[in-house]
């Protein structure tokens, strides 16, 4: 097939991908006035994607590999739904030449680089030789075929501590780890072969000098079939947790004018060594005084909203109109750099647990409008299901203000204005993050939040008056609610009383175990007038439902809060920052069964990938005793305390569900 063919117009367009981008990509496509197509899993089968698109294509089990990585049955599914074009997305097969190459053997349009083209830039050890004959400059190390061990320890050696071993394929931090010592090298190269092979199917490495306190710095390039190629400005994407991105902002608040243009024309070298048709992007790493190719995402980036709103242009309109064999509507020097802007990824994720997956079903969905330069990129909504199958990505808070601190306030606004309930996400986390001084400041690196972990996931303080107000408030709004769908009645707590006053007492407590605390509020009304008694004060109180916030008015302050009720839970949000408390039920029992410490269970569903420990070993606090894979990243279970490990209780490849029994300590006498 000539390179002619593989761009050409088309009418009906499958999107080979799930969740937020899959939307994303919906939405660009319909106001194009194409006819969309959804595939779907069988454990999305009510999600988002498939609800919004014109049609949908069921393309088999749960499982990545059984469905959105299966190649002959998303090319089945293009066929039968009559798509003529295949847009990837990102992650899955985003990035396989195998399914571009497929997409053009079937006669479809792949919405992306030639084949070729991802073969050469998509592997980072291929990509590095091309870069080198193009004067692109690169980070000292290896990316030879070799890959044995002991090539491998070798290269390192020569490369010197510390280095970063990676997956040549691939990435979003999968299969990749920083080793500082010749005695971790082993270990690390086993732990990121595996990973790797079931992340991309392919175990390749490549070892490289590590940059300490780096900075991420990263090109938005755009080709088309007719020789033309531009770069869309950079983004920064130091803010980083585990080699993945969490923050992500354009343009970099750390390059003046010239740097810009000198990073910005190597992105155009480096993609103009292999004529790059489509959107990509060139990632650099910074030590402060020189930049560094480390590697091409041959696809549309997660972070592509930050470049969109400060260059005008929809990025995925290209793309399809690229891929339609037109020319790019604009050239380099029409381009035009405009404000400021910052993303953040908000995930279903618990921060307090080490950003352990949150799975389940999400109860509320609350984003802001889409107004004042704020955007929400969504893949889910209430009632959708988060599963342990996909990666844990829920939506994108993206802000724009004509200078760095305007669009940080207004993200963090964004932020609070954002409420998911039913699964546990990691929000507040991104609220304290971009609030830091030293992020306001730029004074980051990509370990950043690594050092600053325990400040960034510090429980909030103690709920005050207010935020217990709040709950009270959450409670008798929810209370009159459902009274109203059941007609009026004279014994609704905040209506007419006959005679007479009544009293209510709540109980609220705040964490689980033996650190939670309990905080009494007794509500006393009738006669037209309501009090709070806390901790012994009573203060004047009041409440009135306000679209979907709630004004309170406490003692002499008056504020708006937000809360959200879902049983017994509740989320309250006030101007002291967010709350959840949990309304104890003296008649409820409210008594659980906890699985005794000696006990490792598996904190959500997965697969058992490797077993580090035998039965009968000692072990000391912290050893690691068997590895899961969860939601396409391992997670290793140490143990809690110093004891001898009495039974494994399963192998490698088992599924276990959430709270299976794993493995069983026997604590030492002093633990």
């Amino acid at each position: 097939m000539t390179s002619t063919a593989l761009y050409r117009r088309f009418r009906t367009l499958l999107i080979a991908n799930r969740g937020e981008i899959a939307c994303r990509v919906i939405r660009t496509a319909r106001a194009m006035g194409l006819r969309t197509v959804a595939v779907y899993s069988e454990a999305d089968a009510g999600a988002q994607h498939v609800a919004e698109a014109d049609e949908a294509m069921l393309l088999g089990p749960a499982r990545a590999r059984d469905s959105y990585l299966n190649i002959e049955r998303i090319i089945a599914a293009a066929r039968q739904s009559g798509a003529e074009a295949v847009h990837p997305g990102y992650g899955f097969l985003s990035e396989s030449a195998e399914f571009a190459q497929a997409c053009a053997d079937a006669g479809l349009v792949f919405v992306g680089p030639t084949p070729e083209m991802i073969t050469a830039m998509g592997s980072k050890s291929g990509s590095k030789a091309l870069m080198e004959k193009a004067g692109v400059p690169l980070v000292p190390g290896y990316h030879g075929a070799a890959q044995d061990d002991a090539t491998l320890a070798a290269a390192a050696d020569k490369i010197g501590f510390p280095v970063l071993v990676k997956a040549s394929a691939g990435g979003g931090g999968r299969g990749m780890r920083v080793v500082r010592k010749a005695d971790e090298l082993a270990a690390a190269i086993v732990s990121a072969k595996r990973e790797a092979k079931a992340a991309f199917g392919d175990d390749t490495l490549l070892i490289e000098r590590y940059v300490d306190n780096p900075r991420h710095i990263e090109v938005q390039i755009v080709g088309d079939s007719h020789g033309n190629l531009v770069s869309l400005f950079e983004r920064e994407c130091t803010l980083q947790r585990r080699h993945q991105k969490v923050i992500e902002e354009a343009p970099s608040p750390t390059l003046d004018a010239a740097q810009r243009e000198t990073v910005c024309a190597a992105a155009r070298r480096a993609a103009g060594a292999v004529n790059y048709v489509g959107a990509g992007t060139i990632e650099f790493v910074s030590d402060g005084k020189d930049v560094f190719f480390i590697e091409m995402n041959t696809r549309l980036q997660v972070e592509h909203p930050v470049t969109e709103l400060i260059s005008g242009v929809d990025l995925v309109e290209w793309q399809l109109r690229v891929a339609f064999g037109e020319a790019l509507p604009l050239k380099q020097d029409q381009l035009r750099l405009n404000g400021h802007a910052i993303e953040a990824r908000v995930y279903a994720e618990n921060p307090a647990k080490n950003f352990m997956p949150s799975v389940g079903q999400i109860t509320t969905w609350r984003t802001p409008a889409e107004t004042d330069g704020l955007r929400i990129d969504a893949g889910y909504r209430a009632g959708d299901s988060v599963s342990p199958y996909y990666d844990a990505m829920l939506a994108k808070v993206i802000a724009w203000a004509p200078t760095r601190q305007a669009a940080i306030d207004r993200l963090d606004r964004g932020l609070n204005d954002t409420d998911v309930r039913g699964v546990v996400t990691n929000i507040p986390f991104l609220s304290a993050l971009v609030t830091h001084s030293e992020v306001r400041a730029n004074a980051i690196d990509t370990g950043f939040i690594e050092r600053n972990l325990a400040a960034l996931t510090a429980a909030p303080s103690a709920p005050g008056d207010l935020e217990l107000a709040a709950a009270v408030a959450a409670i008798l709004r929810g209370e009159d609610e459902a009274a109203k769908a059941e007609g009026p009645s004279p014994w609704r707590t905040s209506g007419w009383m006959p005679v007479g006053r009544r009293k209510r007492a709540f109980l609220f407590r705040r964490g689980q175990g033996p650190d939670h605390t309990d905080h009494k509020v007794e509500l006393t009304y009738g006669g037209g007038a309501s009090s709070l008694t806390i901790d012994g004060r009573e203060l004047a109180f009041a409440w009135v439902a306000n679209g979907d916030g709630i004004d309170v008015s406490l003692g002499d302050a008056r504020a708006r809060i937000h809360a959200v009720v879902d049983g017994h839970e509740l989320y309250v949000r006030t101007r002291n920052g967010r709350f959840e408390l949990h309304l104890v039920d003296p008649f409820g029992g409210e008594s659980e069964e906890a699985v005794g410490e000696d006990k490792i269970v598996a904190p959500l569903p997965g697969t058992v990938v490797a077993l580090l420990a035998e039965a009968g070993a000692k072990l000391d606090k912290g050893a690691p005793i068997l590895t899961l894979e969860v939601m396409k990243m391992e997670q290793t279970l140490r143990a809690p305390f110093a004891g001898t490990l009495k039974a494994i209780k399963c192998k490698v490849g088992d599924i276990v569900q959430e709270g299976a029994e794993l493995a069983e300590i026997e604590p030492d006498a002093e633990s």
